[in-house]
């Protein structure tokens, strides 16, 4: 079994995952993980060393391409990545377009930092009046923002997520609503590492996740991802 360790550095305003070991279809799946849990923090950006890794293919590199195409559409978090190897930064250049590619650690640290985000967010106690608060702040926040007209979407939508932490993780919620140039996301932390799911055709399974269910029909794209302690839930709405 090919070994990999990602070794995960706050810097500043930014995590630096240090890649260490082989990169196959067997070992992608943990940085993928990895490099998920960094993006839910948030931070100004995730710096990937790259320059301890061998790949065993090139198209077990493509893994990479998967987490910043996630990371750009939430949580809007740039990717960048540091490649020591010229021939590995050539192949990763040409399969990831857009993705920032720094010779050097350092270079991709000094990096300009990513534009200005509006987020508008509350921690909110895992009580009845919880929904109620979300309602409330997803009001603001569209107004706040100019998009009167998706507030209803946006308070059914955050008040069925915040509904949902409450009953199932019991715990503080971290509520966020932040604007990007064509959705809105909505993002409840919560402190339970379950991951919630949907199972077409099950009825029971229907019952009782039919807040997941609105959130899918609402949202144009909705996801979870395991976070230090807990776990996200986001949704993201098309603004108008």
């Amino acid at each position: 079994m090919p070994e990999l360790r990602c070794e995960v550095e706050r810097v500043g305003t930014r995590l630096l995952v240090r890649v260490i070991g082989e990169l196959d279809s067997s070992t992608a799946p943990r940085i993928r993980a990895a490099l998920t849990k960094c993006l839910v923090e948030q931070p100004d950006a995730v710096v990937v060393d790259l320059g301890g890794i061998v790949a065993a293919t090139n198209a077990a590199l493509s893994v990479l391409l998967v987490v910043a195409r996630q990371a750009a559409f939430w949580p809007h978090t740039p990717l960048l990545l540091a490649v020591p190897d010229w021939r590995m930064a050539q192949t990763l250049a040409n399969q990831h377009g857009r993705t920032p590619i720094f010779s050097s650690v350092d270079d991709a640290l000094d990096a300009e930092p990513r534009d200005h985000t509006h987020t508008l967010g509350e921690v909110l106690l895992p009580a009845m009046g919880a929904a109620r608060r979300a309602r409330y702040l997803a009001v603001e926040a569209c107004a706040r923002w100019g998009l009167r007209g998706l507030a209803p979407t946006a308070s059914i939508v955050a008040s069925e997520l915040v509904s949902n932490a409450v009953k199932h993780a019991a715990t503080m919620t971290d509520l966020r609503f932040t604007l990007g140039h064509r959705f809105m996301i909505i993002a409840v932390r919560d402190g339970s590492a379950v991951l919630p799911h949907l199972r077409e055709g099950d009825l029971e399974e229907v019952t009782t996740a039919r807040g997941l269910l609105l959130v899918a029909e609402l949202s144009h794209r909705w996801g979870c991802a395991p976070a230090e302690g807990g776990k996200v839930v986001w949704a993201a709405l098309r603004r108008p």
